[in-house]
């Protein structure tokens, strides 16, 4: 499904970055650019053969100072079938636990000559400063509030294979805005691409000023829904809250979590997005999740592993002598 109303420059001016750190500061084009891609390995991903040798001999590194099962299962499956040598590194096993800076253990990957790393952080702004740091390209699989951009570029890609286009269509983001990096990049990805995005969130879970970010913020969710196209739901982060953010979530639900009686007042063909995990019967009723004509929530763990793969492939091309990306 590559697009034929994209273009965008040859070779490496196609996507000029030395590794992927967020969506902020990324053109449109480049972002189309990756969502184009990752359409060969949809297609690969879809085949009994699924293995290419187009990173054999290249070592990656997930560095997963925080917990995951999707992301970190996504990107090794992606490196592995690209041909790399995947490489996974738990916080709870690393010298981290231990006492060692961050720096340090940025020198201690570095001088392992990884080709590409991986890394998830639990503070915001861990990953760049890694980058800094190493000789290759950085991934970010998602670091503390700030962003995590290869959920948002499956996100688009799903959209894009569900509606075809982005342009004027109606996206709402229910849930913890305030402490979503997940929120976060969809609203720079999806704005970028020409989505009209509103975010719908209690008092207590919407950052101030979001409005900057060129999306209408809801705080009525019946309000938010009326007429969209898209609604991605969003856990609550409670892991990240101190204090009480909601009164119950029981009452939780009943102000916020989607229903089928809440899907009604979006527009008729709406389909319903989720980044994982669930939880059910809080922010999304298993009767919504569910629904195999409106839920894309297993189409996002499909398009996460191709969009892995596009990232993997185009960030490793200088290292591969990839011609035009010298």
């Amino acid at each position: 499904m590559r697009s034929s109303a994209t273009s965008y420059p040859e070779g490496s001016a196609a996507f000029p970055h030395r590794g992927l750190v967020g969506i902020a500061g990324l053109a449109p084009h480049e972002i189309m650019f990756l969502l184009d891609e990752a359409e060969q390995w949809v297609d690969l991903n879809r085949h009994a053969q699924k293995h290419r040798d187009l990173l054999s001999g290249l070592t990656i590194i997930n560095a997963f100072f925080e917990n995951s099962t999707r992301t970190l299962l996504s990107f090794e499956i992606a490196g592995k079938r690209l041909g790399a040598d995947v490489v996974n590194m738990h916080a709870a096993t690393s010298s981290v636990k231990k006492g060692e800076t961050l720096l340090d253990t940025a020198a201690t990957l570095n001088a392992m000559h990884a080709d590409a790393i991986v890394i998830r952080h639990a503070s915001s702004g861990a990953v760049q400063l890694i980058g800094d740091k190493v000789d290759c390209p950085v991934l970010n699989a998602g670091d503390g509030q700030h962003e995590h951009p290869t959920q948002a570029l499956l996100d688009a890609l799903t959209i894009r294979h569900a509606k075809r286009a982005f342009n004027g269509l109606r996206v709402v983001i229910c849930g913890d805005i305030l402490h979503s990096r997940v929120a976060r990049s969809n609203i720079l990805s999806l704005s970028s691409l020409g989505a009209d995005i509103r975010v719908c969130a209690p008092p207590a879970l919407m950052p101030v000023g979001i409005e900057a970010m060129n999306v209408a913020p809801f705080h009525n969710f019946d309000a938010a829904i009326a007429g969209a196209d898209v609604v991605m739901m969003l856990r609550l982060q409670n892991e990240r809250m101190q204090g009480d953010f909601i009164p119950s979530p029981r009452e939780y639900r009943h102000l916020y979590g989607l229903t089928l009686d809440r899907l009604s007042l979006a527009s008729p063909d709406a389909l319903v997005m989720h980044p994982g995990p669930m939880n059910r019967g809080i922010e999304i009723d298993s009767n919504v999740a569910d629904m195999v004509e409106r839920s894309l929530i297993t189409l996002q763990v499909e398009m996460g592993v191709a969009i892995r793969m596009a990232c993997l492939d185009v960030l490793t091309r200088r290292a591969r002598g990839v011609e035009g990306w010298a």
